[in-house]
């Protein structure tokens, strides 16, 4: 299906989906009133089942409210829920803790009319308050990559309506993971995602505590298991490389920092230390690696420690993947956010 012109495509449907997101949702709607380029706004909120009054909070932005209650909520089930009450060809799926750059769907719009085979667009992300804790200064340096065609997107991106009639939409059974098994299903059919260097969102990731930042790595080991399994004997095994990686990388990481902690308890502290050290060295590695994500030398530090770090609680993650296939056992969501200030 070819795409109209920036000039004459001038309506847009925004999903925004969101579960007691509080403050943090009155900021994405918000932000949404100030979309530049489009003389229709059809703005859709899909509430799983918050606690918070955010549908009325949602109401009050003009938004057509969809309230859901599904036995496992998950953000497929969500947007799945969003796009197809939407009415128009674009759909802008926005997550309800991040505020929308208004000069991006319009550049997403021109970018999708150079090529009639890309088919979703997505920007830049950068958390909103980086500062406000470690996890968050870290955290932000993951949502930066490289712009140009890509293999997948993530839960904020421009789309076409009728390429997610083709495909079925999202796939609800996922916890995690929803958008690379998207777009590996959407590029079986040919079509594109493309990255542009533009802003699109800044996120309010609101990471304060190491369970949270641990639950989170751990929910994405779990999507990591997931998705690759269900592709493994595929043509296109995606995340399966990655996936092992993070296995073999993980196992290490835990098991030997383990073993350390057993030899300096039952002998001397060299085990711990030499761990350490080899910890620091493949860090610092890893932060020479990075430099071209930021120019501060601390953060980088911090980055490259995570990028290694990460591993143990996303093996983790895998390994209760491998558990509930053994038992037949369908995991429900895992949150890892606590809930915003009450509206």
């Amino acid at each position: 299906m070819g795409m109209n012109s920036p000039s004459t495509e001038c309506a847009l449907s925004v999903v925004v989906i969101g579960r007691n997101e509080g403050q943090r949702l009155a900021l994405c709607l918000e932000s949404i009133r100030s979309i530049h380029g489009f003389n229709k706004v059809q703005l859709i909120y899909v509430d799983s089942a918050s606690t918070d009054r955010s549908p009325e909070l949602a109401s009050q932005y003009g938004a057509e409210v969809i309230v859901i209650n599904p036995q496992q909520p998950t953000a497929a089930t969500g947007r799945n829920a969003g796009w197809v009450r939407a009415s128009e060809e674009l759909i802008l799926f926005l997550d309800g803790d991040t505020v929308l750059h208004p000069d991006f769907p319009r550049a997403a719009v021109e970018a999708m009319c150079t090529d009639s085979g890309i088919c979703a667009v997505w920007g830049n992300l950068r958390e909103l308050h980086p500062n406000h804790s470690v996890y968050n200064r870290v955290l932000d340096l993951d949502w930066i990559y490289r712009p140009g065609i890509v293999e997948a997107c993530g839960g904020n991106v421009l789309m076409r309506r009728s390429v997610l009639n083709q495909v079925g939409g999202f796939d609800a059974q996922l916890i995690a993971g929803e958008e690379p098994e998207l777009c590996r299903r959407l590029r079986a059919r040919g079509h594109l995602i493309l990255h542009i260097d533009v802003p699109m969102v800044e996120h309010d990731l609101h990471i304060t505590t190491w369970s949270q930042y641990w639950t989170r790595a751990r929910r994405g080991g779990y999507a990591y298991a997931q998705v690759s399994d269900r592709f493994r004997h595929s043509d296109d095994p995606l995340w399966l490389k990655a996936s092992r990686r993070c296995f073999i990388l993980g196992s290490f990481w835990g098991l030997s920092l383990a073993a350390a902690i057993v030899g300096s308890i039952r002998f001397t502290f060299i085990p711990l230390v030499a761990w350490f050290c080899l910890f620091v060295t493949l860090s610092l590695r890893s932060a020479w690696k990075a430099r071209w994500k930021s120019a501060d030398a601390a953060t980088l530090v911090l980055y490259g420690a995570h990028s290694h770090l990460q591993n143990i609680p996303i093996w983790v993650g895998q390994l209760q993947f491998m558990l509930d296939r053994v038992r037949g056992r369908q995991r429900g969501i895992i949150e890892y956010k606590s809930e915003s200030p009450k509206l």
